[in-house]
């Protein structure tokens, strides 16, 4: 018999079991995902990072998760270059397409400028803020 248990500090193996049941699901179903990982990093004058974007790519989509923009740099086309440069990537490994979401205004305005089209949105994600799922063909 099974049961549940709802916990807010998994191990790390107890998330493997979950990540790799379902990819073995998902490769069985729709085949390989040929997910890699894939980060344009932001250096400051010593090679620290000091921000950029992360994210990966697979079954020909490149996926941003994160990206950030210290405040120095903002305003100052960052946002595109960082973009410009995953897809890129994204398109030598393959990549038809790419997808990011965000509750930001601002970033919303950033994306579409780099020619993200919206297609989804979950009002309230936050509590007044709308999150804003956007693709690009590439």
């Amino acid at each position: 018999m099974s049961r549940l248990e709802v916990t807010a500090s998994p191990s790390s193996d107890e998330l493997a079991v979950i990540g790799e049941g379902l990819s073995a699901f998902n490769d069985a179903d729709v085949g390989p995902s040929q997910r890699k990982p894939l980060a344009v990093l932001i250096r400051d004058v010593e090679g620290s990072v000091v921000g950029g974007l992360s994210g990966y790519t697979a079954w020909g989509w490149l996926f941003t998760q994160w990206l950030f923009i210290p405040e120095a740099l903002r305003g100052s086309g960052m946002a595109g270059r960082l973009l410009a440069e995953a897809e890129n990537e994204a398109r030598a490994r393959g990549c038809h397409g790419a997808w990011i979401d965000t509750f930001s205004p601002l970033a919303r305005k950033a994306y579409m400028r780099q020619g993200y089209e919206i297609f989804g949105e979950l009002p309230d994600f936050p509590k007044g803020r709308t999150r804003t799922f956007l693709k690009k063909a590439l």
